[in-house]
C-alpha cells in the first residue's frame, strides 16, 4: 500500500499568532512536491507543525500519516513511523559523530518494532553506511565527523540528505534545503535528492525560489499565502512566480505582503 501524508483544514498558532490557517495538501509516496511562498506565508511553521515542534500550537485540523493521525504523536514516534524532515537550520552535536548518531536512530527504530531486538550490528551498519555514502558520492570520512560540528552549509545539507538515505523514510520534507547555498553545494546536495527520490519516497520541497526546482523536478506545486495554499498545479507554477513573482497573486486574493 502506498502511504500518504494527508494536511486536512490545518490551523496552527505561534505564540498565540495565528499562522497556518486552514492548509489542505496530500503528498503520497513516490510523489515531488514544491510548496512555495513568500517569507512571513507559513512554509517553515507547517514544517515544523508536521514534525510535532512543541513550540507550535495546533489549533484545529488533522496530520494524517499512512492511516494514522499523528497530531498527538511525540517527534521521534513521527519519525519511526517514516516522516522526515531536513532541517533550515540543523543543530550541531559536538561530541557525538555522524555515524553514532545514525546507528542510534536505526536501533531506536528497531527496537520499536521489537523490543528484544539487539540492534544493528556495526560490521552491517558499517556496510549500510558505506554503500550509501558511495552512492551519494560523499567522503567516508565524513561519518567520523562530529554531527554538525564546523559543518559548511552545504556539509550540513549533505548530512541531512544521508540521514534520508540511511533512515529511509516513506515521506520526506526539506525546509529550504537550499537555503545558505552557493551554486556549486546546491547541485551537490539536489544531485543526492534525485538519487533517492522514487516509488517509496514521497518528497515536499519548501522553498522561497525556484532555482532548487531546477535539478529537483516536482510534479505537483503549490504556493503558500496568508497560511494558506491559493493555488496549485504543475511545474509551469514555478514558471509564473519566475516572471512575476508573488505580487500577482497578493492582488489576486487581496492579500498584504509580510515579512518573517
Amino acid at each position: 500500500m502506498v502511504a500518504a501524508l494527508e494536511i486536512r483544514n490545518l490551523h496552527a498558532n505561534v505564540e498565540g499568532s495565528p499562522i497556518l490557517k486552514g492548509v489542505n495538501l496530500t503528498i503520497k509516496q513516490g510523489e515531488t512536491h514544491a510548496l512555495m511562498g513568500p517569507n512571513g506565508s507559513g512554509k517553515s511553521t507547517l514544517a515544523n507543525v508536521l514534525m510535532g515542534n512543541p513550540a507550535y500550537e495546533v489549533t484545529g485540523g488533522q496530520i494524517i500519516f499512512d492511516g494514522v493521525d499523528i497530531l498527538d504523536l511525540e517527534p521521534d514516534v513521527r519519525s519511526r513511523l517514516g516522516l522526515f524532515l531536513a532541517f533550515q537550520y540543523p543543530v550541531a552535536i559536538p561530541g557525538v559523530t555522524l555515524a553514532n548518531f545514525l546507528r542510534s536512530a536505526i536501533n531506536a527504530r528497531r527496537r520499536d518494532q521489537n523490543p528484544d531486538d539487539k540492534g544493528i550490528s556495526i560490521p552491517e551498519f558499517r556496510r549500510l553506511l558505506v554503500d550509501k555514502m558511495q552512492y551519494l558520492e560523499i567522503s567516508q570520512d565524513f561519518a567520523g565527523r562530529y554531527l554538525n560540528d564546523g559543518f559548511s552549509g552545504g556539509e550540513k545539507k549533505r548530512a541531512e540528505i544521508l540521514q534520508m538515505a540511511v533512515l529511509q523514510p516513506k515521506i520526506a520534507v526539506l525546509d529550504e534545503t537550499d537555503s545558505g547555498l552557493d551554486i556549486d553545494a546546491l547541485r551537490i546536495v539536489a544531485s543526492g535528492v534525485n538519487r533517492l527520490v522514487g516509488p517509496s519516497l514521497g518528497v515536499l520541497v519548501i522553498t522561497h525560489y525556484k532555482r532548487i526546482l531546477d535539478y529537483i523536478q516536482p510534479q505537483h506545486v503549490h504556493i503558500l499565502m496568508d497560511g494558506r495554499i491559493v493555488e496549485s498545479g504543475g511545474p509551469e507554477l514555478t514558471d509564473v512566480l519566475e516572471t512575476s513573482g508573488y505580487k500577482p497573486f497578493f492582488e489576486k486574493y487581496g492579500l498584504v505582503p509580510t515579512e518573517d
